[in-house]
C-alpha cells in the first residue's frame, strides 16, 4: 500500500507562491476577513446580509476594519461578486474608504509583482471605480499604480497596465484636472513611455498617449510646468512626432499661447525638477534595489547585484531607455548621508559608470550622457544642489585610469553640448557649466581640474578644445606643495565626497591614508579609506523629537521614559515594557518604523566601541549582553516560532536593522555569548529572512563585513560559530574567509589554526576548497599566506587541490607556489601530482617544477621514475598535438611530450653535479629509448644530452659475450653516473637478450618485448 502524499500547503487566491514560501501575513489577514464577512452573510438574502454587516460594523473600529477588508478582498478575488461587494463597501465604510486606500497602497508598493492575474485585473478595476466615485485620496492611489508601469518594458502585462491607467485618465479627465500633481505626474509618465512604444504594433497605444499629453500640456500647461527642466528633456526625445513638433514651435516662439504666465523656455530650464517626478519612473522594486546598492553594498562587492539588476531590467534592446531614468534618479534623488559618504559603501559614480559602460545603444548612450549632465546646463548655486552635479565629475575623475575612453567621451560631450543644446541659449548654458565646475572646486569635490582637463591620456584635439572652452580650469595650480596636498585630498574623497546637500567639504579634522594611488604588480588597486580622528568626534544627544508625534500616547510615554532613564538597568526595564506593548494585539504596526527610528537614535551609543569584553569569562560575557537592545533578542529566544508575537518582534528588528545595520552582528554576538540563547543560532536565519534583504547569505556577509570594519576581535570570536552554524553560506565561497584574513594579525591567525586543529572550526571542505584557493590568488600577500596556513591546518588531502597548479604563474602567484612547494616536499608523489607538475610551462626563471622533482628524485626516486616513464610513454603514443588530460580533476591541464622532455632536461642539469642516480634507473632509460625511436630530428638534436643517457643504456644492454670479435674494449661514450644492474636477475636478463641478438644476424634494430626500449642506431 502506497503512503498517502503529504498534505500540500493551501494555495492562496491573491498572491503567487511556491510550496517553499511561507504564507504571506497580509494574504492570511485578508482571508480571515473574508471568512468573517462570509460567516455574517451565509444563507441570508441580499437585504438581510447588508443589515448584518452594517450591524457588525457599528460594533467598533476592529469590526469595521474586518468587514471593509473582507469586502475589499472579495472584490480582488471574486470578479462575479465585485460589483455587489464594492456597492456594499461604499455603504458600510465609515472612514471615507481610508482602510481600503491604505491596503491598496500597501499591495501596490510591496506585493504588486506577486499578484495573480485575476487580482491584478480586479485591482485596476477597483481603482477605476474609486476614481469614478471621486473618493478622496484616489489620486494618490492612481499615482502609485502609475509607478508600477516599468520603463523600457514592452511585455504584454506592462503594456496592459499602461493602457488601463491611460484609459482611466482619459475617461475621468474632469476629475484628473482637479489635481495639479496628478496632471504633472501623468504627463511626465506618458511622455517617457511614448519612447518605448514606437514599434508598428504599438502605434495605436502611442497615439493615445500623445493625444493625452498634448491635451494636458495645452490645457493645463502651468500644472505641467511644475515638472521643471526635465519636461524639456522628455519633450526633446519625442520632438519628431508631428503633434509634439507643433507644441515645440509654440514653446520656442509663442509661449504665451500655452499660458500667459509662461515667459519662455529659459523659465522652464532654470526650474529644478522635483524628486517626486524623478522617482516616479522607477518601479518600487527597482527603487528598493538601487537604494540597497547605494546604502548597503560595499564598494568592490557590487558585481553580483549589478548582474542581477542587469538580468532583471536591462537585458533587452527596449530596456536601454531605462538607463536615463536610473541616472536621473541617482543624481537627483539618491543623496547619501554623511555616514554613508564617509564609509566604503558603493558610491553613486560607480553605479553610473557601470550604466554608461554597459549601454549597447548609441541613442540611449547619448540620452544617458545628457541625463548625467542635465543639471549642469543651467546650474545655479543658490537654487541647485551640489549633489546633482557631483556624480558626473567623479565618473570622469575615476574613469581616467581604468577607462580613459569613458572620460574622454564625457568631456567631449560636455564641451559640445554648450553650443549645440540650444544655440539661442548658448551663453546661459556656458555659464551653467562654468558655475558647476566652479562650485565643484569650491566644495572640494576635486581640488583642481587641471589633471582631468589636461591629462596626457586625452587626445590632443580634445585637450585643445577643453583649454579653449575652460581656460580658467586648465592651468596647473601653484605652489607645487599645495597641489600635492590637494591631490591627496581629492583622491581620498573618491567614494565619499559630499554630505547632505551642501557645505560638507569643510572637514577641518581628518586623517588620510597614503598620498597617492598605486597599482601593485598584480594590478590590484590600493584601497583608500577616510578615517575621522576619534578625538574630534563630539557626542550629540539623541534627538527623537521628529518621531514622537507619530507614536500613540502610551508608546510615546514609554519612549520618553527610555530617553530619560539614567542607568542600564532602568533602560532595560523600560525596554521590556516597550516590548510588551509591541506584543499586545492592538499594537498599530504602522508605527513600527517610527518606533525603530526612535530606538536607533536612543541606542546609538550602544553601537560604538568594542562589544567583546577585554577578558572573556562567563560573567563578563553575560554582562556584555545586558543592554536594552538585547531585550528584543532575549524575548525572541524565549518565544516559539509559531507564536504570533515572534513575527511581530522580527519585524521590529528588521525595521531597526534598516536604521542601524550594526544590529545584525550584535544579534550574532548575543546568540553566541548569552546563556539564554544557547542553541538558538538558527534564530538569525529567521531574522535574515524578515529583513528587506530576505536572503541569509547576503545578510550574513553584510553583517560580518560590518563587524570586520568595527571590531576584529569580535569577528574572530564569532568565526567558529558562524562557520559551524551556517556551513552552506560560509564554505561555498571565499567571501567570508577574505574578510577574516584581510584584517587578522599573526596572533589571531594562530588562534584560528588552533580552533581548526581542535575540531572547533572547519573553514574548508573538499567540494569547494579548490575554488576558494583559486579565488584567493587575487588577494594580498599576507591574506594568501594566512589562507594557506588555515588550509594546511585542516586534514584535507593535497591531491584535492593539486589542480590549482594549472592556475599558478611563477611571477604572479609566488605566495601560493611557495606554500605548495613546502607541502609537496612532504608528500610521496602520486601519478596525478607528477602529471600536474610536468604540465606546468617551462621558463628559465621558474624553478618550481625542477625543485620539487629534484627533491622527489632524492627521496622517492623509484616512484617518481615509474610515474615519469608512464607519462613519457603515454604522451609519446598520442598524436603530435596538444592533448588535454582525461583526468576529471585536471581538464584544463595541457601536457605535451615536449614539456615533459624540457622538465626532464632541467632535472638532468640540476642533478649533473650530484651523486644522485635517478637517471640510471631502468624505467627512465627505457622510456627515453622509447621516445627517441619515434621523435623527430629536431627533438633529438634539442634533447641530445638527455637521449645520450638512453644510448649508453642501449650500449650496455647490447654488449656481446667476450668471444664476439667485434665487441669494443669499452663503450664509445663513458656512462657517467651509471649504476650496475640492481640484481642478478636483471643481469641475467640482459645477458640472455644479448645472446638472442647474436643468434639472429642482420637485425641491427630490434624492439624488446613488453616494456623494453627500442634499439638505438648509435652502434
Amino acid at each position: 500500500m502506497e503512503p498517502s502524499p503529504a498534505k500540500a500547503k493551501p494555495q492562496g487566491r491573491l498572491l503567487v507562491s511556491t510550496p517553499l514560501d511561507a504564507r504571506d501575513e497580509l494574504e492570511e489577514r485578508l482571508e480571515r476577513c473574508v471568512g468573517i464577512v462570509q460567516s455574517l452573510t451565509n444563507g441570508l438574502s441580499e437585504r438581510e446580509a447588508n443589515d448584518a454587516i452594517t450591524a457588525n460594523v457599528c460594533k467598533g473600529q476592529q469590526q469595521h476594519e474586518e468587514v471593509c477588508l473582507g469586502l475589499f478582498s472579495l472584490v480582488l478575488t471574486e470578479p462575479a461578486q465585485a460589483q455587489r461587494c464594492y456597492r456594499d463597501l461604499t455603504l458600510v465604510n465609515r472612514d471615507g474608504m481610508n482602510v481600503v486606500l491604505v491596503k491598496i497602497n500597501q499591495i501596490l508598493m510591496e506585493k504588486f509583482l506577486k499578484l495573480q492575474d485575476v487580482p491584478r485585473t480586479q485591482l485596476v478595476w477597483l481603482v477605476r471605480e474609486l476614481v469614478k466615485s471621486g473618493v478622496i485620496g484616489a489620486d494618490g492611489v492612481l499615482m502609485t499604480l502609475m509607478k508600477q508601469i516599468a520603463g523600457g518594458d514592452i511585455t504584454n502585462k506592462n503594456l496592459w497596465l499602461a493602457e488601463s491607467v491611460l484609459d482611466i485618465l482619459v475617461d475621468q479627465k474632469e476629475w484628473v484636472l482637479k489635481s495639479g500633481m496628478l496632471i504633472g505626474m501623468s504627463v511626465y509618465t506618458y511622455l517617457r513611455l511614448i519612447v518605448d512604444h514606437g514599434t508598428p504594433n504599438l502605434l495605436t497605444l502611442r497615439q493615445k498617449e500623445v493625444d493625452f499629453c498634448i491635451s494636458m500640456l495645452r490645457e493645463k500647461f502651468m500644472e505641467c510646468f511644475i515638472i521643471g527642466r526635465d519636461l524639456v528633456r522628455l519633450l526633446q526625445i519625442v520632438a519628431r512626432i508631428p503633434e509634439m513638433e507643433l507644441l515645440w514651435r509654440d514653446l520656442l516662439h509663442n509661449p504665451q499661447v500655452l499660458s500667459p504666465q509662461f515667459t519662455g523656455l529659459l523659465q522652464l530650464l532654470t526650474a529644478r525638477t522635483s524628486r517626486k517626478f524623478l522617482a516616479c519612473r522607477l518601479t518600487p522594486d527597482m527603487e528598493t534595489k538601487l537604494l540597497f546598492m547605494t546604502s548597503r553594498v560595499r564598494f568592490g562587492q557590487q558585481k553580483r547585484y549589478q548582474d542581477w539588476f542587469q538580468r532583471q531590467y536591462l537585458s533587452t534592446a527596449e530596456s536601454q531607455s531605462l538607463r536615463c531614468d536610473l541616472i536621473r534618479y541617482i543624481c537627483g534623488v539618491v543623496h547619501p548621508s554623511n555616514e554613508v559618504l564617509s564609509s566604503d559603501i558603493l558610491p553613486r559614480w560607480a553605479i553610473i559608470g557601470w550604466l554608461l559602460t554597459t549601454c549597447t545603444s548609441n541613442v540611449a548612450a547619448s540620452n544617458a550622457k545628457l541625463a548625467l549632465f542635465y543639471d549642469w546646463l543651467f546650474f545655479s548655486p543658490e537654487k541647485d544642489s551640489i549633489m546633482n552635479i557631483e556624480p558626473a565629475i567623479l565618473v570622469m575623475h575615476h574613469s581616467m585610469k581604468p577607462h580613459p575612453a569613458i572620460t574622454a567621451t564625457l568631456l567631449d560631450f560636455m564641451c559640445r553640448i554648450i553650443p549645440h543644446f540650444f544655440p539661442p541659449l548658448e551663453t546661459q548654458v556656458r555659464q551653467g557649466v562654468f558655475n558647476s565646475l566652479n562650485f565643484i572646486m569650491e566644495k572640494r569635490v576635486l581640488a583642481h581640474l587641471a589633471p582631468l582637463f589636461d591629462n596626457p591620456k586625452l587626445d590632443r584635439e580634445l585637450r585643445s578644445m577643453l583649454r579653449e572652452r575652460f581656460p580658467e580650469f586648465c592651468s596647473s595650480p601653484s605652489p607645487p606643495t599645495e597641489a600635492k596636498m590637494e591631490e591627496s585630498v581629492a583622491l581620498e574623497m573618491d567614494n565619499h565626497v559630499l554630505d547632505k546637500e551642501e557645505g560638507c567639504y569643510d572637514n577641518t579634522e581628518a586623517a588620510f591614508s597614503d598620498d597617492e594611488e598605486e597599482i601593485n604588480n598584480k594590478g590590484k588597486k590600493r584601497e583608500f579609506r577616510f578615517h575621522p580622528i576619534k578625538e574630534a568626534i563630539i557626542e550629540e544627544p539623541a534627538d527623537i523629537t521628529p518621531y514622537l508625534d507619530q507614536l500613540d500616547d502610551t508608546m510615546k510615554e514609554k519612549v520618553l521614559q527610555l530617553q530619560k532613564a539614567s542607568d542600564t538597568e532602568n533602560q532595560c526595564e523600560v525596554m521590556q515594557e516597550i516590548v510588551d506593548l509591541i506584543l499586545e494585539e492592538d499594537f498599530d504596526s504602522e508605527q513600527m518604523s517610527t518606533l525603530a527610528s526612535c530606538l536607533a537614535e536612543l541606542f546609538k551609543g550602544h553601537f560604538r566601541g568594542d562589544v567583546l569584553p577585554d577578558e572573556i569569562t562567563e560573567e563578563s560575557l553575560e554582562e556584555s549582553v545586558c543592554k536594552p537592545v538585547c531585550l528584543v533578542f532575549r524575548n525572541l529566544c524565549t518565544m516559539q516560532e509559531d507564536n504570533s508575537g515572534f513575527s511581530v518582534l522580527l519585524d521590529m528588528l528588521a525595521e531597526l536593522y534598516q536604521k542601524q545595520p550594526k544590529i545584525g552582528y550584535h544579534l550574532l554576538y548575543y546568540l553566541k555569548a548569552s546563556k539564554a540563547a544557547m542553541g538558538k543560532m538558527s534564530l538569525y536565519e529567521s531574522f535574515a529572512q524578515a529583513t528587506a534583504l530576505g536572503d541569509l547569505h547576503t545578510c550574513l556577509m553584510m553583517d560580518m563585513k560590518a563587524c570586520q570594519e568595527d571590531d576584529v576581535r569580535l569577528l574572530c570570536y564569532l568565526t567558529p560559530s558562524i562557520y559551524s552554524e551556517f556551513p552552506d553560506e560560509t564554505l561555498r565561497s571565499g567571501e567570508l574567509l577574505n574578510m577574516i584574513v584581510a584584517v587578522i594579525d599573526s596572533t589571531q591567525l594562530q588562534e584560528l589554526m588552533c580552533h581548526v586543529m581542535m575540531g572547533n572550526l572547519v573553514m574548508f571542505r573538499k567540494d569547494s576548497v579548490l575554488n576558494i584557493l583559486i579565488q584567493s590568488l587575487d588577494w594580498e600577500t599576507f591574506e594568501q599566506y594566512s589562507t594557506w596556513q588555515l588550509f594546511l591546518a585542516h586534514s584535507i588531502a593535497l591531491e584535492t587541490i593539486i589542480p590549482i597548479l594549472q592556475h599558478l604563474k611563477y611571477k604572479e602567484h609566488p605566495e601560493a607556489l611557495s606554500c605548495l612547494l613546502l607541502q609537496l616536499r612532504r608528500e610521496k608523489p602520486s601519478e596525478e601530482m607528477v602529471k600536474m607538475m610536468l604540465s606546468r610551462p617551462c621558463h628559465p626563471e621558474d624553478q618550481f617544477t625542477t625543485s620539487i622533482l629534484r627533491h622527489w628524485a632524492a627521496k622517492h626516486d623509484d616512484t617518481l621514475g615509474e610515474h615519469i616513464k608512464a607519462q613519457l610513454i603515454k604522451n609519446n603514443n598520442q598524436p603530435r598535438k596538444r592533448q588535454s588530460l582525461r583526468s576529471s580533476s585536471s581538464k584544463l591541464a595541457q601536457l605535451t611530450l615536449e614539456q615533459i622532455l624540457e622538465h626532464m632536461d632541467n632535472l638532468r642539469l640540476s642533478l649533473s653535479n650530484t651523486k644522485n642516480n635517478f637517471f640510471s634507473q631502468t624505467p627512465i632509460l627505457q622510456a627515453l629509448q622509447h621516445v627517441q625511436a619515434s621523435c623527430d630530428e629536431a627533438h633529438k638534436m634539442r634533447f641530445s644530452d638527455l637521449f645520450s643517457l638512453a644510448e649508453e643504456y642501449e650500449d650496455s644492454q647490447s654488449k656481446p659475450p667476450k668471444s664476439r670479435r667485434k665487441a669494443p674494449a669499452s663503450s664509445p661514450r663513458s656512462r657517467k653516473g651509471a649504476a650496475p644492474p640492481a640484481n642478478n636477475e636483471e643481469e641475467s636478463a640482459s645477458s640472455s637478450a644479448s645472446e638472442e641478438e647474436d643468434s639472429k644476424p642482420k637485425a641491427p634494430k630490434r624492439k624488446r618485448k613488453g616494456s623494453s626500449a627500442v634499439g638505438s642506431d648509435s652502434d
